[in-house]
């Protein structure tokens, strides 16, 4: 039996239709389930069956941690993005242009994975021209205030986190590994725990407005330094998600990426994993 389900991530409701076998898995999405009596500004909606191969024309593929996707387009124009573990076929996204509507294929194998993955996406994508992007980065809150530590994968994102949560009274995670960032109407730029969190099952509907923004690097030392310009939008670019060889995407994204530099305290961390480096950034950034 199949039903649809709601969901409101970042302010932005979206919807998921699957085999009730799939939706009980889905046990990370339940902080952010809602009944919407009016479905009609629905960000967009995913359908989930076992139908497929899809036929397509690769464009691009990310391998990461030994999860491939492969991005490509249909005959017919639509966006196709197929998941794979250890060269394995988990699943095809099927996505309408403007990514309002989604069909996930799966195969039976890794079947939540590729719904968090198809989810992500169709996220991203549909909301690149709306003032919101997915982050690679750990974020928490304290007094109200939110901070996102950046980098590359292995660089301590995590334990940066976990250090602030260690020493520094007040500190609660908002998410580990995706948060979202809105840039709401009245320029205040908003970030949001998602259902996306990594490794670390932290799946949490918070919010708190962006005080600052930390690049970290690994070194023998702590310093930390005020970026500024084109500096700023260096550091930030790198962690956003998007498919920016769509100069609509890519030109939504953009207008995100320069406001938050502009607008957002921006820094660079070289930094110890030790407590030092926590507060020597809390002392230096915090509101």
């Amino acid at each position: 039996m199949t039903e649809a389900k709601y969901y409101k991530v970042a302010d932005h409701l979206f919807g998921v239709e699957a085999h009730n076998s799939i939706l009980a898995q889905m046990s990370n999405y339940e902080p952010f389930t809602t009944n919407p009596a009016d479905t009609t500004d629905t960000l967009f909606f995913l359908s989930v069956d076992q139908e497929g191969p899809v036929s397509y024309k690769e464009e691009w593929r990310q391998d990461e941690e030994g999860q491939d996707t492969i991005c490509g387009h249909t005959e017919q124009g639509e966006s196709v993005f197929e998941f794979r573990w250890g060269g394995r076929v988990a699943g095809w996204l099927v996505c309408s242009p403007g990514y309002r509507k989604g069909a996930l294929h799966i195969c039976g194998f890794q079947a939540k994975a590729a719904l968090d993955n198809a989810l992500m996406i169709m996220f991203a994508m549909a909301s690149a021209c709306m003032g919101t992007v997915l982050f690679h980065a750990a974020a928490v809150s304290l007094e109200g205030h939110g901070y996102m530590f950046l980098g590359k994968s292995g660089t301590g994102k995590s334990t940066h986190a976990r250090l602030w949560l260690n020493n520094i009274p007040g500190t609660e995670l908002m998410n580990d590994d995706n948060p979202a960032v809105r840039v709401k109407p009245d320029g205040t730029a908003v970030v949001y725990g998602t259902p996306w969190s990594g490794k670390t099952p932290c799946y949490r509907n918070v919010s708190a407005p962006v005080a600052g923004i930390v690049l970290l690097s690994q070194a023998p030392y702590n310093r930390i330094v005020r970026l500024k310009g084109i500096g700023a939008y260096a550091a930030v670019v790198p962690s956003i998600s998007g498919k920016r060889w769509d100069s609509v995407i890519a030109d939504g994204l953009h207008d995100t990426e320069n406001y938050l530099a502009t607008n957002i305290p921006v820094w660079h961390l070289d930094c110890l994993p030790d407590s030092n480096a926590a507060h020597l950034c809390k002392d230096t950034i915090a509101l």
